[in-house]
């Protein structure tokens, strides 16, 4: 087992002069410089953005549905990076609705599980193959409001990692928790990001940040 080194990159410009940011998390065996490539395929040129890096490039060792116990302390670990990351771009005075999330497949769900956890008006949330972790849904660590956050799921059908009845789940806890779910499973799609997924990201992120722009706090 592992704990996360407390290490991340960095892109764009300085958060004072953005006011907005965008964390990017990484999939096993990938890094956090390739996540970031991600951003170039979406409308986040005005944003600051944000990749913390996993120590081994993977943030716990076993599938995110096996048993809680096998995957620590490496899942505390990466939870608490991804908090401290967070609460260091919210210190420097962005408000939580001008905060976005994108991962894929482990880091998907990391940043579901974080995000379902810490539930508050996030700017939007997009999460691509993942979902809450732990070998059944433990609704009673999710709390929080995410008034009306638009989140983004999505799958195929079937996936090698993810399957659908843990995406239904994640959508069924993030709508009581306050979140506007869209979710989108694409029958045999292989592992990996479609360009209709990217441009329903886009989409996302372009309603929630003209929103915003135009006072909307939710």
């Amino acid at each position: 087992m592992y704990t996360h080194n407390k290490d991340f990159k960095t892109k764009g410009k300085p958060l004072s002069e953005t006011g907005k940011a965008l964390i990017l998390v990484h999939g096993r065996g990938a890094t956090a410089p390739s996540i970031l490539d991600l951003a170039n395929y979406l409308p986040v040129q005005d944003f600051t953005l944000f990749a913390p890096q996993a120590t081994n490039n993977s943030w716990y060792p076993y599938s995110f549905m096996a048993p809680e116990a096998q995957n620590q302390p490496a899942l505390d670990s990466a939870l608490k990076q991804l908090d401290e990351l967070v609460k260091s771009i919210l210190e420097q005075g962005l408000k939580s609705e001008d905060l976005y999330f994108v991962g894929f497949s482990q880091g998907a769900c990391l940043i579901s599980e974080y995000a379902a956890r810490n539930a508050q008006k996030y700017g939007g949330l997009l999460i691509f193959t993942g979902g809450l972790i732990g070998e059944k849904v433990d609704t009673n660590r999710y709390k929080g409001d995410f008034a009306g956050t638009p989140v983004l799921i999505t799958t195929g059908d079937p996936d090698p990692h993810v399957p659908v009845s843990r995406i239904e789940e994640t959508v069924e806890v993030m709508d009581k928790l306050g979140a506007i779910v869209t979710k989108k499973i694409y029958p045999g799609r292989p592992h990996t990001i479609l360009q209709e997924e990217l441009d329903l990201a886009s989409q996302l992120i372009k309603l929630s940040n003209n929103d915003l722009s135009n006072g909307d706090r939710g």
